[in-house]
C-alpha cells in the first residue's frame, strides 16, 4: 500500500472512530478539512473532476497550496476523504448503526449506499468513470468499519472471522449497488436494498452457523 493510500485509509478510519485524535479534534484542522471539502464539492458541480486542479480547490477554499498539502497529498485523497465524510454523515443522519445482530441495519446501510451513489456529483456525466475508483474504497471502508464494530458484540461462528465476513458483506453490498446505479431504468432504491439483502441473507446465515441474525 502506498503512502497516499495509507493516509487516506487512516483518515477514513478516523472518521469512524468514537474518539478523534488531537489533530482532528483541533477546530482549525476540522475547519480546513471542511473548507477544502466544500470547495471540491462546489467545483464538481461546475466542471469535470479531471479539469479541477489543486490550485482551483485552494482558491475556492480561500486557502493556500501549502495548507492543502499539509493535509492531503493530492486532490484524489481529498475526494476520497470527502466521500467517506459525506457517506458517514448520510448514515448518521438516518440513525444507521449495526449492532451485529440485526439485518434491518444492514438493509439500511445497503439503502444508504444506493442513495449515495445515485446522488453522487457527476452521476449523469462522464466524470463518473473518473471518480468511481475514488468513491469505491471510502464507501466500502465505512461500511466495513461499521460492520466490524457491530460484530464485536455478535461475532460470527463456523470458523468465519469478523474481518472476512465484514469484507464479503461490504464488497457485495457496494458491488450490487454499483451495478444498479449504472442502469438508467433501474428499480427504486428501496427495492434494490431488498434485493441486496436477499443475496446477503444466505451468507450471513452460513457465517452464523445456520442461526438467523
Amino acid at each position: 500500500m502506498s503512502s497516499k493510500q495509507l493516509s487516506v485509509a487512516f483518515a477514513i478510519l478516523e472518521l469512524m472512530s468514537q474518539k478523534p485524535s488531537a489533530e482532528t479534534a483541533d477546530p482549525r484542522v476540522r475547519r480546513t478539512h471542511l473548507l477544502l471539502g466544500q470547495a471540491l464539492e462546489k467545483l464538481l458541480g461546475e466542471r469535470e473532476f479531471d479539469k479541477i486542479s489543486v490550485q482551483d480547490i485552494t482558491e475556492a477554499a480561500t486557502l493556500n497550496r501549502a495548507t492543502f498539502y499539509a493535509h492531503y497529498p493530492d486532490k484524489y485523497s481529498l475526494l476520497e476523504c470527502m466521500v467517506a465524510s459525506r457517506f458517514s454523515a448520510l448514515l448518521e443522519a438516518r440513525g444507521v448503526k449495526f449492532d451485529g445482530g440485526c439485518q434491518s441495519a444492514l438493509r439500511s446501510m445497503a439503502l444508504g449506499v444506493c442513495d449515495y451513489l445515485a446522488a453522487a456529483p457527476g452521476r449523469k456525466s462522464k466524470q463518473v468513470t473518473q471518480m468511481e475508483p475514488h468513491m469505491e474504497a471510502p464507501v466500502i471502508s465505512v461500511v466495513t468499519q461499521m460492520i466490524l464494530a457491530g460484530m464485536e458484540k455478535h461475532p460470527p461462528a463456523n470458523g468465519v472471522t469478523a474481518s472476512m465476513l465484514a469484507a464479503a458483506v461490504s464488497w457485495a453490498m457496494f458491488g450490487a449497488a454499483k451495478d444498479w446505479v449504472r442502469h438508467e431504468h433501474r428499480c427504486p432504491s428501496e427495492e434494490m436494498a431488498d434485493q441486496i439483502m436477499s443475496l446477503l441473507g444466505p451468507l450471513l446465515t452460513a457465517a452464523y452457523d445456520g442461526v438467523a441474525v
